[in-house]
């Protein structure tokens, strides 16, 4: 079983997620207690694709979320550096691309929309990948980041922090495919920037107009901005 560190290496991550590929979605299901259909659900709503657009599903894993902004009737591409996740999704009737979020493998300015849902924290480089965001999105084009994040609530916070260190591995091991990748997801919440900080980070990396909303008490939120 591959576990990636902190360090982030690309392919220690991208092998972590071939091998949880086959579970993927059903862990998540389990592991967020139902919320991830729901914050998918909230992705689309806030980003408002339209028929026409053109939109990047970075870390898009499976397509799951990919499918879901391409009910819109906008253009979706599925975007991942994690060949087994594509793979995995092969069922998904959406575009899909092997990519990595680093040096992107589009052209400038050719995106109406970029999202990335639970995977900037996976990047070696959060500033580079958002730099390559910005980079393939059109000047007044729309970002939208899904991640997990940190309740402002501080009894919220604790309790947050407790389930990913008592109850996440216990559900992992039941029924994950490789438990260990999601050590590696406590590890990587634990260590992420909070709302404000992330907002910050992607105020400097070519994007405007930066606002966040919490979901879930603020374990998840989402980050919208607007391409300069």
């Amino acid at each position: 079983m591959v576990r990636a560190d902190l360090a982030k290496d690309p392919s220690q991550v991208a092998a972590m997620f071939d091998d949880v590929a086959g579970r993927y979605d059903r862990t998540n299901t389990l592991l967020s207690l139902g919320q991830d259909g729901r914050w998918r659900r909230h992705v689309v709503r806030a980003l408002r694709p339209h028929p026409g657009e053109r939109v990047l599903d970075l870390a898009a894993g499976t397509g799951v979320s990919t499918a879901e902004l391409a009910r819109s009737g906008a253009w979706c591409v599925a975007a991942d550096f994690s060949l087994g996740m594509l793979r995995a999704g092969a069922a998904r009737q959406v575009p899909k691309v092997a990519a990595d979020a680093m040096a992107l493998p589009f052209a400038d300015a050719v995106f109406d929309a970029a999202t990335i849902s639970f995977g900037l924290r996976n990047v070696v480089d959060p500033r580079g990948a958002l730099t390559e965001l910005a980079r393939v999105t059109k000047p007044g084009g729309q970002l939208l980041v899904c991640e997990f994040s940190t309740p402002p609530f501080a009894p919220m916070r604790w309790g947050y922090r407790w389930y990913l260190k008592h109850v996440l591995p216990l559900i992992a091991r039941r029924f994950a495919s490789n438990p260990e990748a999601y050590t590696y997801l406590a590890d990587s919440i634990n260590a992420w920037p909070d709302q404000r900080s992330l907002a910050a980070i992607i105020a400097t990396t070519g994007w405007r107009d930066v606002i966040w909303r919490n979901m879930t008490f603020g374990a998840v939120a989402l980050h919208h901005a607007i391409r300069v």
